[in-house]
């Protein structure tokens, strides 16, 4: 620790292996939730719409009676999942967060399977217009809203003044991961989950009916029925739809994917060996202009053991400056969306970090306790192989 220079190098070289560790690590556990959470989609009979990347769309011709006819057809043919997320608007709360309203209809309900900190499941039976509309709340919201309250706000999708009754309240950090690249999320503790039945999709304007489109779910179907609802969305909307299932989603995000991820690994692990060869090589020199005190302490009584147990300490506290510094920026990533009022990326949990950033921190203690033992015993090694006389002497 007298040898600042080689301390500080050591210092950033393990961080450097820390923070790709860690990054990887992450992004692996994000993609596993994902993958488990949208498996529930991934039946044979379900196909995912998406509007085709290459087709050439001109939203500003379609008019709304066209997509009003197109959900008459939906509703008529085919039993559908419809989920649309991110209709922001102004409702006043505890955290003067921007608030998300997202909508679901009951089939794509009942597949999402949403867990609840308080209060009732939704209900799809209220009539548009005359009921309250029961909704469900993210945490975020409770303490303004708890269950039972009733809020009177303009709907976005509407644009009619509705009154919404808290039905229940989602478990904090409840997310949705996207079909077509399952490390992505959107969080909803700062969301309203709002249910859509037939009679308020007709009533919706042009956004919710076209949104609701792009990732519209045929359940119990085929591939040709879902290539004549393309049609149908073609002879209607201008638009051209690629039907795929969520396996063959998969197998698209796995193609630029895990392939990337590969290529980070194999980075990673690359940069891992030559950090550890370098911090290796800071150790041993550390150990050859020390050698002499190293030398004159094991005269005196300075056993291997023991000398064993100081390096040991050493790193551990090298260690543990990384991992403060790794866990401060992490925390400061994640308090970052609160100053922002960044709604669907807000989390709870201690210091703000949730379950993976946890276990991805677990996952790089592992790699420090796998490097540092490298680093100690091969230094070790260096220094029982030089005989005392010769420290003396250098």
């Amino acid at each position: 620790m007298k040898r600042w220079i080689l301390v500080l190098g050591m210092i950033l070289l393990l961080f450097l292996a820390n923070y790709l560790s860690f990054s990887a690590t992450r992004s692996i556990i994000s993609t596993a939730q994902g993958y488990q959470e949208i498996e529930t989609f991934n039946r044979e009979g379900n196909y995912i719409a998406n509007l085709d990347p290459e087709s050439e769309a001109d939203f500003d011709r379609i008019d709304i009676k066209e997509t009003r006819k197109l959900y008459e057809y939906l509703n008529n043919n085919h039993t559908y999942a419809l989920q649309a997320d991110g209709f922001t608007t102004s409702l006043e709360n505890e955290h003067d967060m921007e608030v998300s309203f997202n909508y679901i209809n009951e089939e794509a309900y009942q597949l999402n399977q949403f867990k609840l900190a308080q209060g009732d499941q939704l209900n799809f039976d209220y009539q548009f217009k005359q009921d309250d509309i029961p909704v469900l709340i993210g945490g975020g919201l409770a303490s303004t809203y708890p269950v039972g309250s009733k809020i009177e706000i303009t709907d976005p999708v509407t644009q009619q003044a509705v009154d919404l009754k808290v039905q229940g309240v989602l478990e904090k950090n409840t997310h949705r991961s996207n079909f077509y690249a399952p490390n992505s999320k959107n969080y909803y503790n700062f969301s309203v989950i709002v249910p859509v039945n037939e009679p308020f999709i007709q009533n919706a304007g042009l956004d919710l009916h076209l949104n609701g489109l792009m990732d519209i779910v045929l359940l119990d179907s085929t591939k040709e029925e879902a290539t004549k609802l393309n049609e149908q969305i073609q002879n209607n909307l201008g638009l051209d739809f690629n039907f795929f299932s969520q396996q063959e989603n998969f197998k698209y995000f796995e193609d630029y994917y895990v392939s990337s991820l590969k290529m980070i690994s194999a980075i990673t692990l690359v940069l891992l060996v030559v950090i550890v060869c370098l911090a290796t090589w800071n150790t041993l020199i550390s150990v050859r202009l020390m050698i002499k005190d190293f030398t004159v302490n094991l005269l005196v009584g300075l056993s291997y053991s023991k000398l064993r147990t100081i390096f040991y300490s050493y790193f551990a506290i090298l260690f543990s400056i990384n991992l403060v510094i790794l866990f401060a920026i992490t925390a400061f990533n994640r308090y970052g969306f609160w100053m922002r009022k960044d709604s669907i990326f807000a989390t709870y949990g201690v210091f703000g970090l949730i379950s993976m950033d946890w276990i991805a921190f677990l996952g790089v203690l592992l790699i420090d306790v796998i490097i540092g033992v490298m680093i100690v015993e091969l230094a070790l090694k260096k220094i029982k192989g030089i005989p005392i006389s010769v420290g003396v002497l250098q």
